[in-house]
This record gives C-alpha cells, structure tokens and sequence, in this order.
C-alpha cells in the first residue's frame, strides 16, 4: 500500500501592509480618473489630511508628490511598456489596476527607489485596493517590466525616428501625437528644440512667488525665507523663486495676501499690459476674465501705484470670489463683479488699458497640470474659438481709442494665439477693427529669444515659465 506524502502546511494568511504613502498616491489617481479632477487640486487637501491623521511627514508628502506628478506626467509612456507586458489591450484592464501598474512603473523606472522595494510595495498596495487575485497580475507585470532600465525599454517600445518622428517622441516624452505635433509646429525648427520642450514639460516647475508692489518686496520674501530656500525671479523685477524647502504658506506676506504664487510669464503679461505706451489718460483698466485673480491682483497693485482703477470681471461667481480674495486690501480702488465679458455691462470705450487672458487648452501649463495633455482632444481648439473671438472683440469696444489691449492665452497653438488676433482684426465674425500692434518685445527687457514680434511666446524650456502668449494692440478708431 503506497502511503501518501504529507502535505506540506498551507502558509497562514498574511494581511496586507498597507502603506499611507503609496495609498494616498492612488487615491490621487483615482480622483483624476474617476472625476476628471485636477492634481494640483485634489492633493493638497489630501496630503493635510494625512498630516493631520496619519503624522505624513515632509519626506512622505515629497514621496507622495512626485509618485501622483511622475506617474501622469510619463503616463503615455508608461502605458506603451506595460502595454508590452500584457496579453491583452490596455483598454480590457481596470482602470484601477492600470494606476497601480502606472505606480509601480514609475517607481522603478523613474525613481531610485530598489527594485525589490518598488516591486513589493506595489504589490502590498495591489492587495489592499484590489484584492490577492489582482495583486498576482500586478506582480507579475511589474516583474517584466523591472528586469529593464527605462532606456532600453524606450528602444523596445517607440518607433524609430526616422520612421516616424512624432510618434517616437509622443512615446518617449509621454505627450499625445497630437499635441506632439502641434507644439512643434508653434515651436518651429528642427528636432532639438521640440525635445527640449517635450522634456521641459516633464519637469517639476518651479514655485515662484509675487511681491506686489507697494504691498510687498522681493528683498522682504527673500530675507523671510532665507538665503537656502528663495532666489530672485529671472526676468520679473517682483518674482522670487522657491528652492527646495521653501514653502508659501509660512510667509506673512502671502497669508497676508501681500504676495502670491504666480507663474513668471503671467507676471510678465501682467507687467506688459501695465508699462505698454499709452497716449492720454490712464485711469481705468479692465481685467475682462479675472479669474482666478493672480493677473488681477497684480494690475491691481500697479495701478494703484499710478493712481488709477481696476475693475476685475469673471463669469462664474466662485472663480469672482477668488478674485476678490486675491485682490483683498488692495490699497488702491478696484472692483470686482461676476460678468460675462462678451456680453458686457460697462460703458463701451471707458477704459484706458484691458487684458483678457482667454480660456484656452491649457497647452502651455502641462508641467503643472500634466494629466490635461491626456484630456484635451484636437476639436477643443474649435469648441474655445467662438469664446476666444468673442473676449478679444468685446476687448476692443471695452478700451477708448488710443488705449491698449491686451489679449494673453497660456498656449503656444497656432490657432489660439495669433490666428485668433489676425481674425478679430480683419472683422471675421464681426465688423474689423482699427487697431494698430504694440511691439510687447521691449516691454519685457532682457528676455532672450521673444521671436520676430510684435506678439510674445514664452516657453518652458527657453524661459523656465509656462507657455504664455501675449499680442498687444492700440486702438486706432
């Protein structure tokens, strides 16, 4: 009679561990997914609230920061690797399962975390928001995709350039084709400079602060966060630039509203509209889409310093209140309202110097809300065209003749920076307007590479902002 081996002991369950850090990240991605929510909006609250109940400290926010911004910011890439690592499309896997694979991806291929470590945390975090069964696939593509670095991974998956270039850096620089395509056309010249770009809107940008003026300096922003954590703006006379450890929130002049967090390039707009050469009066100005305030508050102050008005309009009421808050004890007089700037309630030709920054694709800030570029679609172009022709024409009947206007936009596409100028001003959807360009070139002294003019892009990679246009004009008639 044949005796039966013993059979060898079942191991005893093991809970999963779970880990604030790296649970925290994929709450993240899944509010951008689920909700079509914002990065920079949803983690925020999140990372107070851990700090408050699970004592996050700042070594674990830094983590949980670059695990939600690294992993949106490579996505596509991401998604082109663990697509090799599958046996089916990525559009039949979970959406869940794929922020977790995309967690993991980044962490061993765009982190020095250990493989081992980046392996195993992944897998703990898949068993706790997915369950054991899950968490096996999880390991096993995450073992696949670990035993190459992130280099010879790109050579595996993105077509050679000189087959197809732009899919080869839609891959390797993680933007979509088309947005790929669109950038390079805006930017002009040879491969170099659109993989720069490319690359550019895969760093982390730069916190920068604005002293506003009689209100705030640089030299009391730089003395408060001291010589290790704050750097003078590169072209803005009111920026200062954080370094690592500098944080806004523990200024007196920013909880004070004295300064703010504002990108260089719309400091710049702000600074162009206010200095470009006017001829009679300049009492009045208008900022016709105010919100959320950053541009308004700082017209607010420059024109307080010249003794004149501002009066800050935007349509949807919550975004006027955060106008009026980031404008609150301006010492100069300004006023805000919740108005439709292309259907106006002001006196047409009452003010002296206007500026609408258009709602726009956003193509310029992907460094800072990365998940748009997988949003946004080529037929977005056309839904903001209507709006974007209407602000600027409404702009012009808002400004008296000899006054300025401004017409700002943070994308460098084609079809919403000067085609856009070009349209209004040839009277397309409307009567043609008498109006003249200002060259915006010299009102931003000492920043190189502005182009042909007289219209301004700035650039990421050229000018470490976001990709703001500015096109100033004089109404002639």
């Amino acid at each position: 009679m044949n005796e039966q081996a013993p059979r060898r002991p079942s191991k005893p369950y093991r809970r999963p561990k779970k880990d604030p850090v790296r649970l925290l990240a994929f709450e993240a991605l899944r509010a951008v997914d689920e909700r079509a929510a914002y990065a920079n909006l949803v983690l925020p609250p999140l990372l107070k609230k851990a700090r408050e109940n699970s004592g996050f400290e700042a070594r674990d926010a830094a983590l949980a920061t670059e695990l939600v911004y690294g992993t949106l910011r490579r996505q596509g890439t991401y998604d082109a690797i663990i697509s090799a690592c599958v046996d089916r499309p990525l559009r039949e896997v979970d959406p869940p399962v794929l922020d977790v694979l995309a967690l993991g991806a980044h962490q061993l291929l765009g982190t020095r975390i250990p493989t081992h470590a980046a392996v195993s945390a992944s897998v703990e975090l898949a068993r706790v928001v997915l369950g054991d069964g899950r968490a096996k696939f999880v390991n096993a593509v995450l073992r696949k995709i670990s035993r190459d670095d992130l280099d010879t991974w790109l050579r595996r998956v993105a077509p050679p350039y000189d087959e197809d270039a732009e899919d080869h850096l839609a891959v390797v620089h993680s933007h979509p084709r088309w947005v790929v395509s669109a950038l390079w056309d805006a930017l002009g010249g040879g491969r170099a400079g659109i993989e720069d770009l490319l690359e550019a809107d895969n760093e982390r940008p730069e916190v920068t602060l604005v002293a506003r003026p009689g209100r705030s300096t640089t030299g009391e922003l730089l003395d408060a966060l001291g010589e290790d954590s704050g750097l003078p703006g590169r072209w803005s006379p009111y920026a200062v630039r954080l370094t690592e450890g500098g944080e806004p929130g523990t200024l007196d002049a920013v909880r004070e509203g004295r300064a703010g967090v504002q990108d260089e390039g719309s400091q710049l707009v702000a600074i162009a509209l206010a200095n470009a050469p006017l001829e009679g009066t300049d009492a009045r100005w208008l900022d016709g889409c105010a919100g959320p305030g950053g541009k308004a508050a700082l017209l607010a102050a420059l024109a307080a310093g010249r003794g004149a008005s501002l009066l800050a309009a935007e349509k949807q009421p919550h975004r006027a209140r955060l106008v009026a808050r980031a404008l609150a004890g301006n010492p100069g007089p300004y006023q805000v309202i919740a108005a439709d700037g292309t259907r106006p309630p002001w006196v047409p030709g009452s003010f002296d110097r206007v500026l609408v920054d258009v709602p726009c694709t956003g193509l310029g800030a992907l460094r800072r809300r990365p998940e748009a570029r997988w949003r946004r679609r080529p037929e977005d172009l056309e839904g903001f065209a209507p709006l974007q022709r209407g602000l600027l024409r409404e702009a012009f009947h808002a400004v008296r003749v000899g006054g300025v206007v401004g017409y700002a936009t943070c994308s460098p596409h084609p079809a919403e920076t000067r085609a856009v100028v070009e349209d209004v001003l040839r009277g397309r959807g409307g009567a043609a307007i008498e109006a003249e360009w200002v060259d915006a070139r010299p009102l931003m002294p000492d920043v190189p590479a502005l182009g042909d003019g007289p219209d301004v892009q700035l650039w990421p990679h050229l000018h470490g902002t976001d990709a703001m246009y500015l096109a100033l004009l004089r109404r002639t008639a």
